[in-house]
């Protein structure tokens, strides 16, 4: 197969699914309406609910979503062949994230603004609600503590790409003072910016920057994630517009281009996909295509945590109802655009397929590596690039979508310790809370040395309680929609599929861990299955009732004040934290 054709078939799918498939959601399914004021107008607050243009804020999005999962989710299950991992990416992408995005930003806009562990306490109950956060605070571990460890790593392992990766924060606070401040026209700030954020990838591919080995007696990676960490935290509590929304939408423009970059290198040099495309021949130990295909590849095909960025940050800055289309569902056309470009270049990235099999010489590698060493090799064969520079781009594209998802994911953990501190019946500031959310994670990522390996302990986990989360966040999805009398079948389908999938890997799992004697992924796997059955049971028992419902669900929530959202969920608090 050659991968041009692939690329064609990829991008024509994904792209008449958001023509055609967003279009009847918006319309018949959510039935989208701009007469309706958004929470970024109703509760505007100036720090996180702010009504802020939808190419921008699809930027925030989208880059908050990415991250290096659409990466390495693919580049590892391409392991089982490239025709496995195409249509999930796919057809998931059009039928499952896309719809999945739009509905958990649509049901959190309708709820002003409240996050998907605060509806799922009015819409499944308190039990349900208490228990749907354990799983979020667990995602969320995962993805701050393995992320760090990632960028890190790839900090050390390509010193080109740290002047862009700390350069790309300083253009992103002037770009949000050019955009808020000066009110230079969009345009002329995304031209700027683009050209200032390659520039520096430029300046970074000529002088490369590398830490000592080590640095107060700690490794170089370690320094790194102390680093990464402290940025985080800081850019946690800053007002969105400040620095997560221009740094989130430069990323945007800058990762389209890298993907254009990438995509018309195949158009160019038309590399020939070595790998096969069903693999009958998979190293020893690698697990079952059935179930694992599916939690291997969560974003990029559906994802829980874009469920948290889209009920946690974007809601509270949609300017219109209509936009939500736009921001939700092409974000998951993005993340599916970049996991198919993933797939083609750790497949087609190689001379041979004999250089293939030697990578992919065990189930879990190829990852990050093979994208940007095979995506290198396309570029510098399409486009003439050189290879470091090649291997530059895309290593920088990697590290800022793993920073972004990293930045919001503190953001939105600090949300969930003050969530769980509510229901104790303690009170956490702002402050307090991102230092319990970072602490937490700075512990885990540690916890087993000080090179920061502990960050990727309980990593084996993040697939299938992201898609979990996925699941429960379309059982909301679809108990808003039976309350008000319209097809839920757009949600429930999904639902099934992803939820029957990730509990039947989530036991084959128990069954790994125990042969191991991995007691604490054995442990967190019970807590996460426990918990995920009992909601997924309190909300069957939710569905049955909206089938039921006689009243106007919107009418009630016209009705909720400002006092019963702060009561009822976080996404209120920090207006009160301002103030």
């Amino acid at each position: 197969m050659n991968s041009l054709v692939l690329a064609l078939i990829g991008v024509t799918m994904i792209l008449a699914g958001y023509a055609l498939y967003s279009r009847f959601l918006a319309t018949k399914i959510y039935a989208l309406d701009d007469s309706r004021r958004t929470p970024a107008h109703e509760l505007e607050d100036g720090v996180d609910y702010v009504p802020t243009n939808k190419y921008v804020l699809w930027g925030h999005h989208f880059t908050s979503v990415a991250g290096a999962a659409p990466i390495v989710g693919p580049a590892i299950a391409v392991i089982w062949g490239w025709l496995p991992a195409f249509l999930w990416v796919t057809i998931g992408t059009v039928f499952f994230a896309g719809m999945h995005d739009l509905g958990a930003l649509w049901a959190s806009v309708r709820n002003k603004g409240q996050s998907m562990g605060a509806l799922s306490g009015r819409y499944i109950g308190a039990r349900g609600r208490n228990l749907f956060l354990v799983v979020i605070f667990l995602l969320l571990l995962m993805v701050n503590a393995a992320f760090a460890v990632v960028i890190a790593g790839l900090l050390v392992s390509t010193p080109t790409a740290v002047i862009p990766t700390w350069g790309a924060l300083l253009v992103a606070l002037l770009v949000g003072q050019a955009i808020y401040r000066l009110r230079w026209s969009l345009p002329l700030v995304s031209v700027v910016g683009v050209v200032a954020l390659y520039a520096l990838i430029w300046v970074g591919d000529q002088v490369p920057l590398a830490l000592p080995e080590t640095v107060a007696g700690l490794p170089a990676n370690a320094v790194w994630i102390i680093l990464l960490f402290v940025y985080a935290g800081i850019a946690s509590m800053l007002p969105v517009w400040v620095l997560l929304q221009p740094r989130d939408y430069i990323n945007g423009l800058q990762l389209f281009i890298a993907l254009g970059i990438l995509y018309g290198s195949v158009l160019l040099a038309r590399p020939e996909i070595v790998a096969p495309a069903v693999n009958g021949n998979v190293p020893e130990g690698t697990p079952s295509i059935v179930p694992l295909l599916f939690v291997t590849i969560a974003c990029g095909a559906i994802s829980g945590f874009h469920g948290m960025v889209s009920s946690g940050t974007s809601s509270k800055q949609l300017d219109k109802e209509t936009d939500a289309r736009f921001v939700g569902y092409f974000g998951a056309v993005g993340e599916g655009l970049l996991a198919l470009g993933a797939i083609i270049a750790a497949t087609a990235g190689f001379q041979t397929l004999a250089a293939w099999e030697e990578v992919y010489s065990a189930f879990g590698q190829g990852s990050v590596g093979a994208f940007v060493s095979g995506g290198g090799a396309i570029v510098e064969g399409g486009l003439g690039l050189p290879q470091s520079l090649a291997a530059t781009i895309l290593a920088t594209t990697a590290i800022l979508f793993a920073a972004t998802t990293m930045d919001t994911g503190v953001r939105l953990q600090r949300f969930v310790v003050q969530e769980i501190g509510e229901i104790a019946g303690v009170r956490l500031g702002k402050g307090l809370a991102t230092i319990v959310a970072v602490g937490v994670a700075l512990a885990l990522t540690f916890g087993a040395g000080v090179d920061g390996s502990g960050g990727m302990l309980i990593w084996p986990l993040f697939g299938t309680t992201n898609q979990l989360l996925a699941a429960l966040t379309l059982s909301i999805v679809a108990i808003m929609l039976l309350r008000r009398g319209r097809t839920a079948l757009p949600a429930l389908i999904p639902l099934g599929f992803v939820g029957v999938m990730t509990l039947y890997a989530l036991f084959i799992q128990l069954g790994t861990f125990w042969s191991e004697g991995n007691w604490l992924l054995l442990v967190l796997d019970i807590v996460i299955l426990v918990a995920s059955l009992w909601v997924m049971v309190e909300a069957l028992g939710a569905m049955r009732k909206a089938r039921d419902f006689q009243g106007d669900d919107d009418a009630e929530l016209e009705q909720l004040s400002a006092a019963e959202v702060a009561s009822s969920g976080e996404m209120d608090r920090t207006r009160s934290d301002e103030s």
